[in-house]
């Protein structure tokens, strides 16, 4: 894709190199746009993860059945997103990208599709940049609560890249009542410590995040929770369903099955309880307006979530797979009660929390969102890669590219959200621009895994 003289410079303004093979790259070292007021002092960050949240999930995104209105709180205070995605469909990947600020693909972790519980035999390997390698480094406390699921090993953990402190889950699902893994091992960690706590998982990760927020400290703090929520298996806190343990990891159909609309709820009510419980320990510590709030998933939902317009769920490239919820909140520079259309993939939080703390170093896969969501440049043209299982797809602009084995159809996402209406035999140069824009970038990555469904 050509750019014009314009949209280069406009690139430039937000931090964004374009690299000769088309691929876009952050330098956060090169950032030098900031704005005055708040963003001048460093902000805490609390960076929060849902797990397999639909786009429809919440009731500020047309969630029709239950009510999410701490979330919603969040959105009017701050900035929606619209057209945000993963970096893949499945939780490890995305993970990753998050964590390194690159395309999954680059690392072999990020092949996993997804890391099951069996496999100790990869992780995130130990000394590789990460978001909270950069922000300790730059004098940033670390912490992550919640799911890991980059590695089982101490040396692929959590410690090991960055955060000072970890409790939670190192696996990709857990019983919220046992803290087991689907093997039946227990999966709560306090650091590398196993350890033992009774109550809902949801609740323990709120309470322990809540608890950070309150700590007396000199310097700003980062904060990574990962909520399980709501990932299978489907238990709200008045109960639900178990894991059946066995004796290896449960396949996706598995995992699929059991629950209710009415656990799933449930669980979504826990979740949202939780995000108000940690914005109030925000304003009780008074640190309301030196706080940037970033909410998102690692995915798309699945069985009970709500997706519409979009077609697909978890583990598919249709929108319904990697479109996810985002919402942006720093009280004083994003601006309130806004909703954006920017397109924005999960490495551009990690290049957006690091241009906010000043955190040099690094090159990345993602953009400094801040400049667009302020208003000081306009939505800025994107193009997005995703593969996994047999499955390719491009973002470019409106259109949208999808192979699934041997069938390829090209989308225009401005007519048909719900990728129906195959527009490839009417244009075809359009198709096959993106195919090959696809093979450049797919020339840098690690060789696929091979196919799974």
């Amino acid at each position: 894709m050509k750019l014009t003289r314009r949209k280069f410079v406009q690139r430039l303004a937000i931090g964004t190199t374009l690299l000769s093979d088309g691929v876009r790259s952050t330098t956060v070292a090169n950032f030098v746009q900031r704005s005055s007021g708040a963003q001048e002092s460093r902000p805490n960050i609390i960076f929060i993860l849902a797990d397999d949240l639909g786009w429809g999930d919440l009731s500020c995104y047309g969630r029709p059945d239950y009510r999410t209105p701490n979330l919603d709180l969040l959105a009017l205070q701050g900035t929606k997103f619209t057209d945000a995605y993963s970096a893949s469909a499945v939780c490890t990947p995305s993970r990753c990208a998050y964590i390194t600020g690159r395309y999954p693909a680059r690392f072999k972790i990020g092949l996993e599709e997804p890391l099951i519980a069996t496999n100790s035999k990869v992780g995130l390997e130990p000394g590789q940049q990460t978001i909270a390698s950069l922000l300790k480094q730059s004098g940033y406390e670390t912490a992550l609560i919640g799911k890991w699921h980059l590695g089982f090993r101490p040396e692929w953990g959590p410690n090991a890249h960055g955060f000072d402190e970890f409790f939670g889950i190192l696996a990709g699902a857990g019983d919220y009542f046992l803290h087991k893994n689907g093997l039946g091992q227990p999966d709560l960690y306090e650091n590398l410590t196993p350890v033992g706590r009774n109550g809902y998982l949801t609740d323990l990760l709120t309470e322990r995040a809540v608890n950070y927020v309150k700590k007396q400290r000199s310097a700003p703090f980062f904060l990574s929770l990962h909520y399980t929520a709501p990932h299978w298996p489907w238990q709200g806190p008045k109960g639900g369903e178990p894991i059946n343990f066995t004796d290896k990891a449960p396949e996706p159909a598995t995992m699929a099955a059991g629950g209710s609309l009415q656990a799933y709820a449930q669980m979504m009510k826990s979740l949202d309880d939780g995000v108000g419980r940690v914005m109030q320990s925000i304003k009780a510590a008074g640190i309301d307006k030196k706080t940037l709030v970033i909410f998102t998933s690692d995915n798309g939902g699945e069985r009970f979530s709500y997706l519409w317009p979009f077609s697909g769920q978890k583990g598919d490239l249709l929108e319904g797979g990697i479109r996810v919820p985002a919402i942006v909140r720093w009280p004083g520079v994003v601006p309130a009660n806004r909703v954006t259309q920017q397109m924005a993939i999960t490495m551009d939080w990690t290049s957006t929390i690091l241009v906010a703390a000043k955190a040099n170093g690094g090159s990345f896969d993602g953009i400094d969102l801040l400049p667009v969501i302020r208003g000081a440049s306009g939505v800025v043209d994107r193009t997005f890669f995703w593969r996994i299982y047999s499955q390719d797809a491009v973002r470019e602009g409106n259109w949208k590219y999808v192979r699934d084995g041997e069938v390829r159809k090209l989308f225009d996402l401005s007519l048909d959200q719900r990728e129906q209406a195959d527009f490839s035999h009417k244009h075809p140069e359009v198709l096959h621009r993106l195919m090959r824009e696809f093979d450049k970038w797919n020339d840098q990555m690690l060789p696929r895994p091979p196919a799974r469904r």
